[in-house]
């Protein structure tokens, strides 16, 4: 999941980054409305966290031009002010939630899962499931013929971007860019790295591999060997 943070208070940004990131979120931090709403017309997010109060443009008008571009990401608004006309202005204008500052990291976090799982495919927190395996996104649980897999937060991000996609091929590039970083090196194998550990767990009891690597392009997730 990428996420793009729009706060011009550089501490409050770094701590929402390093944060989000230590959960496997994949994060891009813009410090004016401008450069935020660029980014956002210009890169696709799955999530925005914009502060109201941006040198440039205002949060508001961010989130009202991204409406009038028919943008659908979601916005979960960040106000220093628990004003009701500010709530009910950025929600009208199209926010889908607000957090008043200060906040702690897990209540951010509670906001960010749900509406992440508003917006994911399937809709609301249904889980992911193909062949034994079952992801439950709302507990963040993985199992797999009923049993549980311990996953690290970027190997259950892997993992459940590719349970949203089975039986399509999935380039390196499009993980690096979804998963891992927007300016991630694309020379490196941390890619390789990840997948090669999530089969080895996904591998419980000698099942059979559901992960299959198409060389020079990416990978599949399918019951059989690509021929």
């Amino acid at each position: 999941m990428r996420i793009l943070v729009v706060e011009d208070d550089r501490k409050v940004a770094r701590f929402i980054e390093r944060g989000l990131r230590e959960e496997g979120y994949v994060v891009d931090v813009a410090h004016d409305g401008q450069d935020g709403l660029t980014r956002a017309k210009v890169y696709e997010y799955d999530l925005i966290l914009l502060d109201v109060m941006l040198p440039g443009l205002s949060g508001f008008e961010v989130v009202r031009d991204l409406r009038r571009a028919e943008s659908g990401v979601p916005v979960l608004m960040l106000t220093a002010r628990d004003d009701a006309e500010d709530v009910v202005r950025g929600l009208d204008l199209g926010a889908d939630d607000y957090l008043t500052k200060p906040f702690s990291f897990d209540v951010l976090l509670a906001r960010v899962r749900a509406l992440s799982r508003r917006a994911s495919v399937g809709g609301g927190g249904s889980p992911l499931v193909y062949d034994d395996l079952e992801m439950d996104r709302l507990r963040r649980r993985v199992t797999r013929g009923g049993e549980d897999i311990s996953l690290t937060p970027k190997e259950f991000h892997l993992l459940e971007y590719l349970l949203q996609r089975p039986e399509e091929v999935v380039r390196r590039t499009e993980l690096l860019e979804k998963v891992w970083d927007l300016h991630f090196d694309p020379m490196s194998n941390v890619v390789d790295v990840h997948v090669a550990k999530l089969r080895r767990k996904l591998r419980k009891d000698d099942r059979p591999e559901l992960i299959h690597t198409l060389r020079g392009v990416g990978y599949i997730l399918q019951r059989k060997a690509p021929s």
